[in-house]
């Protein structure tokens, strides 16, 4: 069930609930930036999740629409400890053991040279791509919105491909997956099994884990300005977000 975040309270202690935790990353764990790839993770910021995960005997896990491969480059040597949801579900890795990580569907291939086509010679665009889709960026050019929505709409229609929208981006996207689905793999897996699911994310793209965890007995915490959605609590911002987790 939706609700509106702004009257959310602040979620209570992990140490009672001694849960699973999801975390997103982008937005959640560290600022968003104007460029994907120019994300820098604080050295704090490691120590944090190992700390917790510590704390926790294991169980906390990214869950993310970044590649697998792309948090590993973000997170260094910290990335061999976590478990790991890439590419909205489609990814899944546990220690060293890469669970799921199907063929990438010549379609991407289309889509991203379909899209830098259309939207590389447009000041402020970007176009990411992923093991699993390729997203096109417009924060900093909001006007460019609608004609990306559009592109994006009209490309994973005919190609059979999932249309996933998130913060000033659109994504086109391989089927059959979300977060909430990669949340419900690792909960059937030890360690995360018999455990209260909690995720914590700040996206559209999130309502599917918050959907998941509330269905399995656990709960979603949004972060971010009020918007409609399905956590039950809420944390303000990033740095409020490193203070829970620290607190906790």
């Amino acid at each position: 069930m939706l609700s509106t975040a702004k009257f959310l309270q602040t979620p209570p202690s992990l140490w009672p609930i001694q849960p699973s935790l999801f975390l997103d990353f982008d937005g959640t764990l560290v600022e968003l930036v104007d460029s994907p790839e120019a994300i820098i993770v604080d050295p704090t910021v490691l120590s944090l999740l190992q700390e917790v995960r510590a704390g926790l005997i294991g169980r906390v896990a990214l869950v993310s629409g970044r590649s697998v491969k792309q948090l590993d480059r973000f997170l260094g040597t910290a990335a061999s400890d976590l478990a790991m949801v890439g590419s909205h579900g489609a990814e899944i890795r546990v220690g060293p053991n890469m669970l799921c990580s199907p063929a990438r569907p010549l379609a991407l291939q289309a889509a991203e040279q379909h899209f830098k086509e259309e939207f590389d010679n447009i000041e402020g665009v970007g176009v990411e791509v992923k093991s699993f889709g390729v997203a096109i960026h417009y924060r900093l050019a909001p006007a460019a919105e609608e004609n990306a929505n559009k592109a994006a709409a009209i490309f994973a229609k005919d190609n059979g491909l999932e249309l996933q929208h998130g913060k000033m981006m659109v994504e086109v996207r391989t089927s059959g997956h979300d977060k909430g689905s990669g949340i419900a793999t690792l909960m059937s897996m030890m360690p995360f099994t018999g455990h209260t699911p909690i995720f914590v994310g700040d996206d559209l793209t999130d309502e599917a884990g918050f959907e998941m965890c509330e269905a399995m007995g656990g709960f979603g915490v949004m972060v971010g300005p009020a918007r409609e959605t399905a956590a039950r609590y809420r944390l303000r911002d990033v740095p409020a977000v490193h203070e829970w987790l620290a607190a906790t």
